[in-house]
């Protein structure tokens, strides 16, 4: 186990420090959801009430962690197909490390961008007057980390599969375009017609949402809630074993 650990690290310590030699893409991450808040996010306080909610932030801000979660991540493999064209990946297969290490280091990185940039969007809430328990916003943002980490693996695994940045990304913009519709993370999909709420019914990112939702909101028994987090812990195995078949694929 401290073998593979060290092996994890090892990579994880490498992909910070790339990170941090151009840390453009992190500050654009988490950019973007903080303009939302700031320029959409006052859109809805006259309208809260039609949604069944008592405070703008409290409700906008889950659904803006998820996005960051889902969309940050999705581009992770970009990256890694750099690394591929580089012979960074053909390097790391000669060595004895364990296959699935090499993608649980970068899942690390993913996950700690994600949680810095989580950090910011959630402070910036509170300034802005949110409403939520300490609890609840730890649960949410451990939600928010789960499916980000699914989303940066099936993003690493989808690089290793198409190596090509031209074939990758309008397969991320055709996932993406569904899941940012249907998922309710702008609005809550209890205000459109009744065909879109069944269809949304199936789109696990918005049980995703509404569970980060409840949790801000303190409601922590509902049947949201319950299939949130099973939603969130399927994709996250599904996407882990997905992101590992593929790494050990390219060791054959």
């Amino acid at each position: 186990m401290s073998t593979y650990l060290r092996e994890c690290f090892i990579i994880f310590r490498r992909q910070i420090r790339m990170n941090l030699r151009n840390p453009a893409w992190v500050l654009i991450g988490a950019f973007q959801p903080v303009l939302y808040v700031l320029l959409f996010g006052p859109l809805l306080e006259p309208l809260i009430d039609q949604f069944g909610a008592k405070n703008a932030y409290t409700f906008f801000i889950p659904g803006m962690l998820v996005q960051l979660g889902i969309f940050g991540a999705f581009f992770a493999g970009f990256s890694l197909i750099g690394e591929w064209r580089e012979g960074v990946i053909e390097a790391e297969r000669v060595t004895p490390a364990a296959r699935s290490s090499l993608l649980v280091g970068r899942l690390l990185r993913d996950e700690l961008q994600l949680l810095v940039q989580a950090l910011i969007l959630v402070a910036l809430g509170y300034l802005l007057g949110m409403d939520a328990s300490i609890g609840g916003m730890v649960l949410g943002v451990l939600l928010t980390l789960l499916i980000g980490g699914a989303c940066a693996a099936s993003s690493n695994a989808l690089a290793l599969t198409t190596k090509s940045e031209d074939v990758m990304a309008p397969v991320i913009n055709m996932v993406m375009m569904p899941v940012l519709l249907l998922s309710g993370i702008l609005l809550p999909m209890t205000i459109g017609p009744s065909w879109l709420v069944r269809a949304s019914d199936f789109m696990p990112i918005r049980h995703v949402v509404d569970a980060v939702r409840g949790a801000f909101g303190g409601d922590f028994a509902s049947s949201e809630m319950f299939w949130g987090v099973s939603w969130s812990l399927v994709l996250f195995g599904l996407a882990i074993w997905w992101g590992t078949s593929t790494f050990r694929k390219e060791n054959a």
